[in-house]
């Protein structure tokens, strides 16, 4: 095999379309100090948004193995983790430990949550990601009424003058800021390596390809690949995408936390209304199908996804001298949304 014919094959393996979004990751870290942006402060910046987000599109991988296509309800886990959040709060732990509480109450939540959500895919089999996207939306909007009647009482969450009903933003500074972030953190001079988060994202990822090398997650995706063979097999369909479902809904909830203690607050209300998106497109952009993900497609998606909402908007103010940050962010992330969910259909090879 010639050199030529190597090249060619490692870029059908890897993807045109990857390669180019890669392409332009490295051409803008290239540009970064030329244009005076500091390359090891963003490259922190990159490494921590994959801290905070990389679970969140682990939380595709169960759902897409089993055929239950893309997971748009994400947003229903994210609820789940808030529940957790808030609750933890409201009952006065603090530090790490309100940290693992968070998790420990958020977790019934998701299970509950996610075995309606499952059932009810089972119910519309072929029209999974439709449905999930309304699920995720109205689930949304109730929980905007809920935030506001529950009795939450804690003065760090409730409005002030009022003195019920949760803030829009509520700040984690005493409770679990940065608790994985600061966990053996690496510091070279700019340089921040969240090793904690890194590290609680790798034991997630790694219980996870276990899991799918286990007896269930074989047939898990064996319901994802020929249902009809699956069921013929012995294997009982409806069971397994059910499970597939609780796990998608338990890692978003897990995933919010986690975004929750790197970003330094919890947003209720409207915040996840569309977080489902990005966590889609950095999956799709990494290399999965609708029918096949692996933990791979999980890193290198994150990985792009975020550089390019990171890098884009700081390379161009420096540029143009302009604030238009924000602008650029949302023209930035909207694109590479658009782009991955038109490559919905194509897999690595």
């Amino acid at each position: 095999m010639t050199f030529m014919e190597r090249l060619k094959e490692a870029v059908e393996s890897f993807g045109l379309p990857r390669l180019i979004i890669t392409g332009f990751l490295i051409l803008l870290l290239i540009a970064a100090p030329i244009v005076g942006a500091d390359l090891p402060t963003q490259i922190s910046n990159i490494i921590n948004r994959f801290s905070w987000n990389g679970i969140l599109v682990l939380a595709m991988v169960p759902m897409v193995h089993s055929g239950c296509g893309l997971n748009f309800g994400l947003p229903l886990g994210i609820i789940s983790g808030l529940l957790g959040a808030t609750i933890s709060i409201e009952m006065g732990f603090t530090g790490g430990l309100s940290f693992v509480m968070a998790i420990l109450i958020a977790t019934p939540f998701a299970l509950i949550f996610g075995g309606l959500y499952g059932w009810l895919l089972n119910k519309i089999k072929g029209g999974e990601m439709m449905i999930a996207t309304y699920v995720g939306f109205s689930s949304v909007s109730l929980m905007c009424m809920m935030w506001l009647l529950l009795p939450y009482h804690s003065p760090n969450m409730v409005w002030g003058m009022a003195g019920k009903g949760l803030r829009t933003t509520i700040s984690l500074e005493g409770y679990y800021l940065e608790v994985l972030s600061k966990f053996l953190q690496i510091n070279i001079g700019n340089l921040s390596i969240p090793t904690g988060a890194i590290l609680f994202f790798a034991v997630l990822a790694f219980g996870i390809w276990a899991f799918l090398h286990t007896k269930t997650g074989t047939a898990m995706t064996a319901v994802g690949s020929n249902p009809t063979f699956a069921k013929a097999a012995g294997i009982n369909v409806d069971k397994i995408r059910l499970i597939s479902v609780i796990m998608s809904t338990w890692l978003a909830a897990i995933g919010i936390l986690v975004y929750e203690q790197g970003f330094g607050f919890i947003q209720l209300y409207m915040a996840p209304f569309y977080m489902a998106l990005p966590a889609v497109s950095a999956i799709l952009i990494g290399g999965a199908s609708v029918n096949k993900a692996t933990i791979m497609n999980v890193i290198i998606g994150t990985i792009l996804f975020q550089g390019i909402v990171t890098m884009t908007p700081t390379v161009m103010n420096n540029m143009i001298h302009m604030d238009m940050s924000e602008v650029i962010r949302i023209i930035a992330s909207n694109g590479m949304i658009l782009y991955a969910l038109t490559r919905k259909t194509e897999g690595s090879k």
